[in-house]
């Protein structure tokens, strides 16, 4: 038997084939790898699950993994550059407040000496009974005997009740120092270990409460000198403690502070005197982020109203760094508060963009129609039901696009019918014809009395609606989205639109009449549905009736020129108040107006939605088409109303009047407005005591004062009768002679 040994260094070729076998196989990742294998050894079958790949596969593989380590290695990098980033900001306000720590030293000084000072103020009041001294006084400069010895007896009643809280604690005093004494004493004489167990507990525990009187005390300096800060510091809305850094955003940002020093700047007397003496503005809202600007409320000094404060406007906007047009100072809940809105700057200067029913959408006039965005950026939506319209301002301003687009909503309610009278050549209103009822367009008299025909019907309809709204259950007391779709009851949203008015106004022949009727509509109309929209380049006092500026729901103004248009279209005392739109710029600002009525706020600057309808550019008549296929979709078609050949009815106010007072000698207006109301509902409902008095001014019938109450005189009355039946009777005699 021969033994054979193996030399380690001999058989190469099978170690090279080990060393083969050990080889890593690798690729973009390292997959596997495959273990020696000596020669002779039994090797224990596998089996391994694996997919055959293409080389597209395997080379979209490898572009995977490229792109995995790619974003790994950029979020590494965002990562670093935040921290980067946080670092250097840090490192930024460290080196400012290094830079800032000797005026941040000398604030800090100066609040400590302030508080310090406040304190002994404080003190000194409290001691001398400083503040019912000064009650006192005043009653004595005043005159005021009673408030005086109500004073004088509150200050004995003070000043014994003060000295008998300072004997109970005096007594509480040395009760305590007789306490601490007898334990010092009691600690001295005895050790700890030959007391009692509790009294030793109870020496232990004072040791404890003395450590921490001892570092109390210690820090008590510290703690006075914070306290002293605080009483010290400026107490002006947003002053803070430190010099402030200057604000990336400064042409933007505003607070209370720059609020109250625009405002401290503004030269109105009352607020001078009040910052000169050191007061300090109180913010019933502090300034907040509000749409695209900021909102503030401020409660005013004594002496100063927000309409004085909207009387600067111009100034206010140059101190807080901003246009006119981007401030809005205007009077709030009571005459002392201001309510401040400040636009960030240059976000009015763009449109209200695309109108969002351009392109598909259907409206529900009870709900209100898309008209624009507030300065705060908020979509509006304009309501038509029980709201009448009186929009206004220079020409090529947006007064007749903004009454385009409320118009182009409303067709979209199938169950609407809208008439429209243009009082002037202009073809603003040539492609809604297929969905109006009535159109009329041009400068001549037929068109101003068609108009004059319209609203004499939509008066009779008026009162055709108010019969079937009593007939039906339960009485409603207006129409609703409900009845409107009806067909049968006719109650549904019927819309008068005049473009150019005042034409119609100012006719020489028609004007009054037409003028008259409006007022009419306008104050009962709404309830049945029925709603006049009226836009005007010319409002003054001349063209619009004042009942009418008076009595209309929403009024729209685009740039006018002076105060009396902006009122005209606006209401009595808009301008004084601040709500100008005076200060809309002509060109520049065509499409914003400032509207009221418009919402449930004071007012708002709107920026109206604009439908293209110009040369080469017709946006309007794919918005017809779609109103017309929303009809038919419903079953409605457009009939063409015919005008209602009838003569109006000549009212005799001055016999309604008579007839009313009966056999009384003098009755009281809002009697004699009731009775009227009893009488011709129709007529005389909406009445008040301003109808009341004109009726009777026509016929030199005066409203008198008896027992302190305005009263109407039948004799007055009755005179006026009989010299007018007198005067005509004289003119057929006169046109009978001749």
């Amino acid at each position: 038997m021969s033994t054979s040994t193996t030399n380690p260094h001999e058989n190469t070729e099978s170690d090279q084939e080990v060393s083969e076998m050990t080889e890593t196989i690798s690729g973009p990742e390292t997959v596997a790898k495959v273990v020696p294998i000596r020669p002779g050894t039994e090797v224990e079958p596998k089996v391994f699950d694996g997919e055959i790949v293409t080389d597209a596969e395997s080379a979209e593989l490898d572009r995977r993994m490229v792109a995995d380590r790619v974003r790994g290695t950029a979020d590494v990098a965002v990562r670093i550059l935040r921290e980067s980033d946080i670092s250097v900001r840090v490192r930024s306000v460290v080196a400012y407040r290094v830079r800032k720590s000797p005026r941040d030293s000398a604030r800090l000084t100066w609040f400590a000496i302030r508080g310090l000072g406040r304190w002994t103020a404080k003190a000194w009041t409290w001691a001398t009974h400083g503040d019912l001294r000064a009650d006192a006084r005043n009653a004595r400069l005043a005159n005021d005997p009673e408030a005086r010895r109500f004073a004088q007896e509150t200050l004995r009643a003070d000043a014994a009740a003060r000295w008998a809280k300072l004997r109970s604690a005096l007594k509480v005093m040395a009760i305590i120092a007789a306490g601490v004494l007898f334990l010092v004493v009691v600690d001295h004489a005895f050790e700890r270990d030959q007391m009692w167990n509790w009294l030793s507990t109870v020496y232990g525990v004072l040791d404890i409460v003395r450590a921490v009187l001892k570092w109390m005390l210690w820090f008590s300096p510290l703690g006075i000198l914070l306290a002293a800060i605080w009483e010290g510091r400026d107490k002006a809305p947003g002053a803070g403690f430190l010099v402030r850094p200057d604000r990336d955003d400064a042409d933007s940002w505003v607070d209370e502070r720059m609020i109250s020093t625009a405002l401290a700047n503004l030269g109105v007397a009352p607020l001078d005197k009040f910052f000169k003496n050191g007061g300090q503005l109180v913010y019933s809202v502090p300034a907040r982020v509000d749409g695209d600007g900021t909102y503030a409320q401020v409660r005013l000094p004594m002496g100063v109203t927000a309409d004085m404060v909207a009387a600067q406007r111009k100034k206010l906007a140059a101190n807080l760094g901003r246009a006119a047009l981007e401030t809005w100072p205007t009077e709030g809940d009571e005459s002392g508060i201001l309510d401040l809105w400040v636009a960030d700057k240059g976000k009015l200067g763009g449109g209200a963009g695309e109108w969002p029913l351009q392109h598909d959408g259907q409206v529900d006039v009870f709900e209100g129609v898309p008209f624009g965005l507030t300065q705060r950026g908020a979509v509006i939506n304009a309501m038509l039901f029980e709201s009448n319209w009186l929009i206004g301002g220079r020409p090529g301003q947006g007064k007749s696009a903004a009454m385009r687009t409320l118009l182009l909503g409303a067709c979209l309610d199938p169950s609407t019918e809208h008439w429209v009278y243009v009082m002037g050549e202009s073809p603003d209103f040539e492609p809604f014809r297929p969905r109006l009822a009535r159109y009329a367009m041009g400068m001549d008299d037929s068109v101003a009395e068609s108009a004059l025909q319209a609203l004499r019907d939509l008066l009779a309809e008026m009162e055709r609606r108010g019969k079937v709204l009593g007939e039906q259950p339960g009485r409603p007391p207006k129409t609703s989205r409900k009845l409107a779709d009806k067909r049968a009851l006719g109650l549904h949203l019927l819309c008068c639109w005049i473009d150019e008015v005042h034409e119609l106004f100012m006719h020489p022949k028609y004007g009054k009449e037409a003028a008259e009727l409006a007022v009419r509509l306008i104050k009962r109309g709404r309830k049945y549905g029925i709603v006049l929209v009226l836009a005007t380049q010319s409002p003054t006092k001349e063209s619009i009736p004042r009942e009418v500026t008076r009595n209309v729901s929403t009024g729209i103004a685009f740039s006018v020129a002076d105060h009396v248009a902006n009122d005209g279209l606006l209401g009595a005392g808009k301008y004084k108040a601040g709500i100008r739109a005076t200060d809309l710029r002509t060109k520049v600002d065509r499409g914003t107006c400032v509207a009221v009525g418009i919402n449930d706020n004071v007012f708002e600057l709107v920026r109206s939605f604009y439908v293209p309808f110009e040369d080469g550019l017709d946006m309007v008549s794919p918005v017809i088409a779609r109103a017309m296929a929303l009809m038919e979709e419903s079953g409605r078609t457009v009939t063409p109303t015919a005008e209602v050949e009838s003569t109006p009815v000549v009212v005799d106010h001055l016999a309604d009047i008579a007839a009313v007072l009966g056999a009384d000698k003098r009755v009281r207006t809002q009697t004699v407005l009731s009775r009227l109301a009893e009488k011709d509902a129709a007529t005389y409902e909406g009445w008040t005591f301003a109808d009341l008095k004109a009726a009777l001014g026509d016929h030199d019938v005066e409203v008198v004062k008896s027992d302190g109450v305005k009263v109407v005189r039948a004799d007055d009355v009755t005179k006026a009768l009989t010299e007018r039946d007198r005067f005509a009777d004289d003119d057929d005699d006169a046109d009978d002679g001749a």
